[in-house]
């Protein structure tokens, strides 16, 4: 004898997704300012230099930490399309990331004007909402000096 009436089992409710993660912060702090120290706008720069990032009023972590207030950098290098801010940001060339907290790195280009822009970015790669984004800076780079060759003599007489 069954305590349930015929066909009671199947009309249960179908089961439930699980519940979605928490979301993460997205909103950066009200007062926090993303630049680039050097190089500066306009500035003339030859072979390979140094890109030295700035964040004040929030801090620096690495991808995939949900510490509060904090969050890393990504370096766009001539990009002219816009952001989605729902999506993490690509990774190529143009869109560096910098999840192990890096504030600065090493950038060779060629000859060229080229622009420069970070971008902070979430525990998963999405800029925060407002994004949180340094003044776009152009820059030129300028051919690598040749190389010095000795002048000293030949040998011969000396």
């Amino acid at each position: 004898m069954s305590l349930f009436p015929p066909g009671a089992l199947a009309q249960t409710a179908p089961e439930q997704p699980p519940p979605k993660p928490a979301t993460p912060q997205r909103a950066p702090a009200p007062d926090a300012r993303l630049y680039i120290i050097y190089p500066w706008d306009g500035a003339q720069v030859r072979g390979e230099f140094w890109v030295r990032f700035g964040l004040r009023n929030m801090g620096v972590t690495q991808a995939g930490s949900a510490a509060p207030n904090a969050g890393h950098h990504h370096l766009l290098v001539d990009v002219t399309e816009p952001i989605d801010p729902e999506d993490p940001l690509p990774t190529d060339n143009q869109h560096l990331h910098f999840g192990a907290g890096q504030t600065e790195t090493k950038l060779e280009l060629p000859p060229g004007k080229h622009t420069l822009q970070l971008v902070l970015g979430d525990q998963e790669h999405r800029p925060f909402t407002p994004m949180l984004i340094s003044k776009k800076i152009t820059i030129n780079v300028l051919p690598s000096a040749p190389a010095k060759t000795s002048k000293k003599g030949s040998g011969k007489g000396s």
